[in-house]
């Protein structure tokens, strides 16, 4: 097995390049969001087509990728949003691991289809750590500095696994990538106290993603009415996948960044294992919902 220390030099950053891994389950009760990777399924492909364990932590390239010098061989993967992707001037396949060489730059062009790549890089990644994850947290920053890809960042790894990739076959299950989903959802705590009208609306159109969109949470630019009655609202816990109505009627998703409570009512709730398909959706793309 050849090992050695790998520095990636990100030429350019992107629009927004992270590092990310699963995040921080267990931390809700103290204020701090789950965070990790939105698109789990593609992060957890992404490591196994390099050979690290599910925990290791990898890139998430939103819309617009970096420009990465490698200062050292190794076994890189990209799944999810599909880019035209570089190693220097040769075009490489999304969704398999490939080899690059010392000195190489590894591009990310077009965006073709999706929001969020995932990049594996093979080995013991050494950006640093907050309660137990890589991933930043936006009140506090300083947590995490490795996390926030600028231009100029340097990320090490220590390079060990350059000969242990895997494939995807034919029936692997990715999240869909498409501009229009249904998304699978449970009535909220607060779905009895908005109105039946509300209710029939919210199930019975699209609802388009506004440009207020980011890893905290997605406004739509559908106006419900909201309450039934109007109740006075205690502040109470939310998760991501949890949507809720503002005092205009305006549904937002919330995600893995999101605050852990919120004031708002709570109309449903996407289930769990529809989340990543979020994670594929731009401004503009459209969104139904069906009651499970």
């Amino acid at each position: 097995m050849k090992q050695s220390e790998l520095t990636l030099i990100f030429l350019k950053a992107g629009m927004q390049t992270t590092v990310q891994d699963q995040g921080r389950a267990g931390l809700q009760h103290l204020g701090v969001p789950i965070g990790g990777a939105l698109d789990k399924r593609s992060a957890e492909l992404a490591n196994y087509l390099v050979g690290n364990n599910q925990q290791t932590p990898v890139l998430e390239i939103t819309m617009m990728g970096p420009e990465i010098l490698f200062d050292t061989d190794a076994l890189v993967a990209v799944t999810g949003a599909q880019f035209d992707i570089y190693i220097d001037n040769r075009i490489v396949k999304n969704e398999e691991a490939f080899h690059v060489k010392s000195g190489t730059i590894v591009r990310f062009g077009q965006l073709n289809y999706g929001c969020r790549a995932y990049m594996a890089v093979a080995g013991k990644w050494n950006a640093k750590k907050w309660k137990g994850s890589a991933s930043p947290i936006l009140q506090a920053a300083e947590a995490t500095p490795d996390s926030i890809i600028k231009k100029g960042s340097k990320l090490k790894i220590e390079s060990a696994h350059l000969n242990k990739n895997g494939t995807l076959d034919k029936n692997t299950s990715t999240p869909p990538l498409a501009n229009k989903i249904r998304l699978k959802v449970k009535a909220g705590p607060e779905f009895e106290n908005i109105s039946r009208t509300a209710i029939a609306k919210f199930f019975g159109q699209g609802h388009l993603i506004t440009q207020d969109a980011n890893r905290m949470g997605y406004r739509l630019k559908t106006e419900l009415t909201a309450l039934e009655e109007k109740k006075e609202m205690i502040s109470s816990g939310i998760i991501p996948g949890t949507v809720q109505l503002t005092s205009s009627g305006q549904p937002i998703i919330l995600l893995n960044d999101a605050q852990t409570t919120g004031g708002y009512p709570r109309i449903v709730n996407i289930i769990a294992k529809d989340l990543d398909q979020i994670a594929q959706l731009k401004p503009g793309d459209e969104i139904w919902f069906s009651l499970e």
